[in-house]
């Protein structure tokens, strides 16, 4: 989770949101990110979807089994869809989010008949740190 954390703060220094995540396998990052949809003018570039692609691309699969996710926060119904379309074994996040979650919050998507692959998920991991990054965030934004 640290390394995710490095990713977020990285991510907060270019002007992002602060989010990091990264794919890890038998204890080997295999593929890291953090936000940057305003550097690269693309709405998809979430931290997941970043860490999966550069992951899949290592692996040279469209698929991660056996792999795990660790990310800052709950992720939003893109990067849920991504996590099970990729097959992601477990997704490890810190602090929930209300708003735009959809994992435990929201859509919920993994307890939805139509989803294919659910990864077991695992939440609050460094959620106070999260939460806090974030507020600082958008607290010097405003």
């Amino acid at each position: 989770m640290d390394a995710a954390f490095a990713e977020a703060e990285t991510a907060a220094m270019r002007g992002e949101v602060p989010i990091g995540a990264v794919v890890v396998r038998d204890g080997i990052i295999i593929g890291s990110g953090g936000n940057r949809t305003r550097e690269l003018n693309d709405p998809t570039a979430h931290a997941e979807v970043l860490a999966i692609r550069e992951a899949c691309s290592r692996e040279m699969s469209e698929r991660l089994p056996g792999a795990d996710l660790y990310v800052t926060l709950e992720p939003c119904p893109m990067c849920a869809a991504a996590i099970s379309f990729a097959r992601i074994r477990r997704l490890y996040f810190g602090a929930a989010d209300e708003k735009g979650g959809a994992v435990v919050s929201g859509a919920r998507l993994y307890n939805l008949p139509t989803c294919h692959h659910a990864p077991e998920v695992y939440s609050g991991f460094g959620e106070v740190r999260s939460a806090e990054m974030l507020k600082a965030f958008f607290k010097e934004k405003r």
